[in-house]
């Protein structure tokens, strides 16, 4: 393993703190170095994993696309494609489908489809309020409409055009929409934030502001969508209707894949204006329907709800031994947490005895695996988290 790791030293651009492991393998709900350690992945390839790791239908789907057709180019239509984007309109509440390969450049369209429209419906309007906390991705454009603080004066001059208000603070967001506002955006729940979720009474109000002003209500569902939250979509449990929908991550299983949706009066874009070299291709369109009906026909969905229920449950037995606090989320994207800000330090340990998680910020762990999940692996879960929680002294 050494040898690897100082060949990725020597060769890889840096970009992240990484431990001094090499992953080598993955099978469902584990992943195995080449050391041949084995890991209980609870953050899911970040959320990606819906299936866990290597599933069968992702197999077949890419062999058998790759046998038929790799890339005809996006200047042409493909079966794939138009099948998939027919399933993604039937089972939600939108119209149109755009494709690309991650959830920064769905995003970059929902924010040109939103000045798009605000320069044909809003007298040239082309300011997009997001919110504090928020992640909306890494390109320049999403950075600057991503709330961390830490990004606002990085890769100067930042992209204008954008404006932070407080999380679930409807005072703050009326206060910042003028004549220049096209939309706005946020997640449901803020899962690079430390899974916050939106207040509903604030997102209908948000609705009923946009309705108002002709303002397009984008969501951000690239880490909640597809069954994540204990629904296909976030948005069901609110029971609302966006003008936007991005959606990343768990709909390609691990592929790269991505979709920003929206409604037909939206179809605005011209020749040009919206594209990729990679938008529609074949693989990661067979990859994608096969992940997306696999979901449906599995009902992982519901999987997620009650087995995140039962991750909770297990939490609130334990809070007070270990001094837990504000066990929250929906689904299986859950967070809790610690009494001390030792989150670094809780993954290193619980890495240590084969337990993938995360710990957004150092206050706080973060838990989002594969939406396969089991009663058992959560046991195991909870049982080696206990482990590592009494080692560091996080007890009454």
């Amino acid at each position: 393993m050494k040898k690897l790791i100082d060949a990725a030293n020597q060769s890889l651009l840096f970009i992240a703190h990484r431990p001094e492991i090499v992953m080598e393998r993955g099978a469902g709900m584990y992943l195995w170095d080449t050391a041949g350690k084995k890991y209980l992945d609870f953050i899911g390839g970040w959320a990606v994993t819906s299936l866990g790791h290597s599933p069968q239908v992702i197999q077949d789907a890419l062999s058998s696309q790759a046998a038929l057709l790799v890339n005809p180019s996006p200047s042409f239509y493909n079966k794939p494609m138009i099948e998939f984007a027919t399933m993604l309109k039937d089972l939600s509440n939108f119209d149109k489908v755009f494709f690309a390969s991650s959830g920064a450049e769905v995003n970059e369209g929902a924010i040109k489809l939103a000045r798009k429209c605000g320069s044909i419906h809003l007298g040239g309007a082309y300011e997009i309020i997001t919110t504090t906390n928020s992640f909306h991705g890494r390109t320049l454009a999403t950075m600057a409409a991503t709330g961390k603080a830490q990004w606002q004066n990085l890769f100067t001059p930042v992209t204008p055009g954008f404006r932070h208000v407080p999380f679930n603070d409807i005072a703050a967001c009326l206060s910042t929409i003028s004549g220049n506002t096209c939309a706005i955006m946020l997640e449901l729940i803020q899962g690079e934030g430390g899974v916050h979720s939106v207040d509903a009474e604030y997102l209908y109000e948000l609705r009923r502001i946009c309705d108002e002003t002709g303002i397009l209500l984008i969501i951000d569902e690239i880490q909640t969508g597809l069954g994540r939250t204990g629904k296909m979509f976030a948005y069901e449990h609110y029971g609302i209707q966006a003008d936007i929908m991005t959606l990343g991550k768990g709909i390609g299983g691990g592929f790269p894949l991505s979709a920003m949706l929206t409604r037909d009066r939206y179809n605005i874009f011209d020749a040009g204006d919206q594209g990729g070299t990679y938008c529609g291709q074949p693989l990661a369109m067979a990859v994608g329907r096969a992940v997306v009906n696999e979901i449906i026909t599995r009902q992982l969905p519901l999987n997620a709800e009650i087995q995140g229920n039962n991750i909770i449950a297990k939490l609130l037995e334990v809070q007070d031994v270990y001094k837990l606090s504000n066990i929250r989320g929906k689904g299986l994207l859950l967070a809790f947490d610690l009494p001390e800000p030792r989150g670094a330090e809780l993954v290193s340990k619980c890495r240590d005895e084969g337990l993938l998680i995360n710990s957004p910020n150092p206050m706080t762990i973060r838990l989002m695996p594969p939406l396969i999940v089991t009663t058992e692996d959560i046991d195991v879960m909870l049982g080696t988290l206990c482990l590592v929680l009494d080692e560091i002294g996080f007890y009454g």
